[in-house]
């Protein structure tokens, strides 16, 4: 027969192998909730525009989505804002190439307010200008800025640096500009400058100014649940968050072995140039965006793209996949949380 201080031993160890299981099955649910950000997840499409009103597009750097469920696709080379049906079947030119107010040359950047207003940034004679319209494609304001623009990061023959780029939610733009020693700058509709953002990082070139604005070039993103990411294109791959006040919260390298081979080709010495020459410096991050959740999702150059919690940690590797493998252009969360990207004119579930 069996002591009574051999059944308590024994009721002893079933409870705590019944805790052990408990755990175990819990830390395998999470697991299975939220992958590693070691581990790459593939995306795939679950819906996009038709083919033949994709087929319209011939640089499509901009894909967004109003409350209404229309869509806004710029198509860059083309100098064109299209308006495109709920359905994906059929667009309609809202603004078209032109110099003149209330029409685009050499376009670089473009957003979109859930309300349809939108906002595009392009350079006549050389003049940064941005036009703020309405949602029929009306030109409802506008501003230069000072001085010429100067390109300064550079993907092939697409500009990234300066205007190109430009968040607009409807009040306000947020655009980078280290020129002025700050990160970026927050504008009213009429081109006011209402305050500047963000403390420019050393480089080790600050001996060469134009390379040290370079290198400071970025990001900036309204967080809808306050404050702001500011992401770092060239150069170093970095992060920061600033408070709704314009305070630096984190500041965050960014790191992973996709990326490795990429931030190693970065040169540390840069060639000698013309006093009359800008330094072109090519970009390691393409595009970034923030979800509704508050987690930033960084786009690199190559095809793979890191989604970072509020406080800076990476909790995901992501890979896009349409008809093949996405190096996304442009990335932008509709009401629904869906992901719109380009090139493709995908949408994608990003749970």
């Amino acid at each position: 027969m069996q002591s009574s201080e051999g059944r308590t031993v024994a009721a002893l160890l079933v409870s705590a192998l019944c805790i052990l299981h408990s755990a175990l099955s819990l830390d395998g649910a999470a697991a299975v909730q939220s992958p590693s950000p070691g581990k790459i997840e593939v995306l795939k499409a679950v819906n996009s525009l038709t083919p033949h009103v994709v087929g319209l597009f011939r640089d499509p750097i901009g894909f967004k989505q109003t409350a209404n469920g229309e869509y806004y696709v710029f198509d860059r080379r083309g100098h064109t804002v299209y308006a495109v049906d709920e359905a994906g079947a059929k667009a309609t030119k809202l603004v078209q190439i032109g110099a003149e107010d209330g029409r685009l040359i050499e376009p670089s950047a473009f957003d979109v307010a859930f309300n349809g207003s939108f906002a595009v940034a392009d350079a006549p004679n050389g003049r940064e200008r941005v036009q703020i319209f309405d949602a029929g494609g009306i030109r409802t304001g506008g501003f230069l800025l000072p001085g010429r623009g100067a390109s300064r990061v550079v993907l092939g023959t697409l500009a990234l640096s300066g205007v190109a780029t430009l968040t607009f939610n409807g009040r306000l733009i947020l655009m980078s500009h280290p020129e002025t020693g700050w990160l970026f700058t927050e504008y009213t509709l009429t081109g006011v400058p209402t305050r500047s953002i963000g403390q420019l990082r050393k480089t080790g070139h600050e001996s060469d100014r134009d390379l040290h604005l370079a290198l400071n070039a970025g990001i900036p993103i309204a967080d809808p649940s306050g404050g702001f990411f500011f992401v770092f294109m060239a150069g170093q791959p970095m992060l920061r968050r600033y408070d709704a006040s314009g305070g630096l919260v984190f500041e965050r390298v960014i790191q992973g072995r996709e990326v490795d081979p990429l931030v190693a080709a970065i040169p540390d010495r840069w060639p000698r140039r013309a006093e009359t020459e800008l330094p072109l410096v090519a970009p390691a991050i393409r595009t970034a965006a923030v979800d509704h959740a508050g987690r930033l999702w960084v786009s690199f150059v190559q095809p793979v793209t890191y989604v970072y919690d509020g406080t800076g940690e990476k909790i995901r590797t992501v890979q896009f996949r349409g008809a093949g493998l996405v190096a996304p252009s442009s990335l932008w969360f509709n009401k629904d949380g869906r992901l719109l990207v380009t090139p493709g004119c995908y949408e994608f579930l990003t749970r």
